[in-house]
């Protein structure tokens, strides 16, 4: 199965020989391995270049395990730079399974050698152009910079967006959204023939590679029934306000363990750190500032939260605005959840002060919408109730309202554009509209 993967793909040649190593993060099983080895790698063939130009090594197989000696891997690719005129484009997949070695030319000193080191010496030849992929329990977002001083050039993955499913899911197109919303976009679930093995699957990732990865990376062995819980809490108020002291007092209610705030915080922050959460915060849309707790977190696949809680809360309403969170990211935005203050006067002439929440504030550049996520809108008083907030916000900026329900794009009289959720997450032009 062929899936295409446009949007990466396009990074990628964009950042084509730009002096910097291109890292690919995102959630393990996301496609990065794919990305660069299957669909990058017809690109440059297509464009010419031969493949004993094209240097790939997955680390993670038993057959290359001597070059995790960053020693042994700096001097193999050297031995293969045998064309000093032209290019080489260097893959190297699974790069965290590189060890630091103590520096062989200073024996009895503590300097140690690592895989950043050899990243940075083979950054200075200048017919290399250096690729690397990385799994989330060691390259994670925090580190990119750090790790490459610098040089690093990051290119972060997503599972599958809509559109990427949609084109990949075969001919009968009637049944994509329902499995999207209740599957995800993980690619090999759509290699999955029934709903059994994919939710196998989806369960399998979990317990065995995510919570493994998080466990490992933080010596965290005898928290698993902790983390199982926090995640079970954080699947189940997906696009609710939270916080971690609120968090805390549903483990105290629910689960009946007392838990310090300060570990789920931390906790937390190894989900997002890990790409299996985002974090979206509040922002004052006319004080134009932000707003500290509580917070919003959506999952990064809306399959992944579903399998948390073994698909019995299937509330289309609030999955739909994990996919258009997810969306938004897809498509490099900064999110944000706004908060509009608005003031009226009660029936003694007694002024009013309420509070609405804009679902999404997207930001790039110099452009930026207000987007709302309304499952529904059956009659008048709900779509008032929904636009309250847009119309109270008074800038020029593109106000959209998103619905699940498949209707033709229109404008309202304050310009408030409403898309049925396909159109939107099919066609990025339609915010445009």
């Amino acid at each position: 199965m062929v899936i295409q993967r446009d949007r990466y793909l396009q990074k990628l040649i964009h950042r084509r020989e730009n002096g910097m190593v291109k890292v690919i993060t995102g959630i393990r099983r996301c496609g990065k391995s794919y990305l660069l080895f299957d669909l990058y790698h017809q690109y440059l063939n297509a464009d010419g270049v031969t493949d004993d130009h094209i240097i790939e090594l997955a680390l993670d197989e038993d057959e290359n395990a001597r070059y995790r000696n960053p020693v042994e891997l700096g001097q193999y690719i050297r031995s293969l730079l045998v064309d000093k005129d032209k290019m080489y484009y260097v893959f190297l997949d699974e790069i965290q399974k590189v060890v630091e070695v103590p520096n062989p030319y200073l024996p009895g000193t503590e300097e140690k050698i690592g895989f950043v080191d050899v990243l940075l010496g083979l950054m200075k030849i200048k017919n290399v152009d250096l690729y690397v992929t990385g799994s989330n329990s060691k390259m994670l977002s925090t580190d990119i910079l750090t790790e490459f001083r610098g040089r690093g050039d990051e290119i972060r993955v997503n599972p599958l967006s809509y559109r990427e499913f949609y084109d990949a899911y075969g001919d009968d197109k009637r049944n994509a959204w329902r499995d999207y919303f209740t599957f995800g976009g993980m690619p090999l679930v759509l290699a999955q023939k029934t709903s059994e093995d994919k939710s196998r699957y989806l369960h399998t990732l979990f317990d065995k590679i995510y919570l493994d990865d998080i466990m490992s990376r933080h010596n965290i062995a005898n928290e698993k029934i902790v983390l199982d819980d926090l995640l079970d809490i954080v699947s189940s108020s997906v696009g609710s306000l939270t916080n971690p002291s609120k968090i805390q007092k549903t483990f105290a209610s629910v689960k009946g363990t007392a838990i310090a705030d300060d570990t789920i915080s931390r906790y937390l922050d190894y989900f997002i750190d890990a790409f299996l959460l985002y974090q979206a915060k509040r922002y004052d849309v006319k004080g134009r500032k932000y707003i500290g707790s509580p917070l919003k977190y959506y999952y990064s696949d809306v399959g992944l939260r579903n399998a948390r809680l073994n698909f019995r809360q299937q509330e289309e309403n609030h999955i739909m605005e994990n996919i258009l969170y997810n969306e938004l990211r897809s498509r490099d935005f900064d999110i944000d959840v706004g908060i509009v203050t608005l003031y009226s006067h009660n029936e003694d002439g007694k002024s009013k002060r309420t509070q609405r929440e804009v679902d999404f504030i997207a930001n790039r550049g110099s452009q930026r919408y207000y987007i709302q996520s309304a499952f529904a809108i059956p009659d008048e008083q709900k779509r008032a109730q929904e636009t309250a907030s847009l119309t109270g916000i008074g800038d020029s900026f593109k106000k959209i309202v998103v619905t699940r329900e498949n209707i033709v794009p229109w404008h309202d009289e304050n310009g408030i554009l409403y898309l049925g959720v396909e159109d939107f997450l099919l066609d990025e032009n339609a915010m445009n509209l």
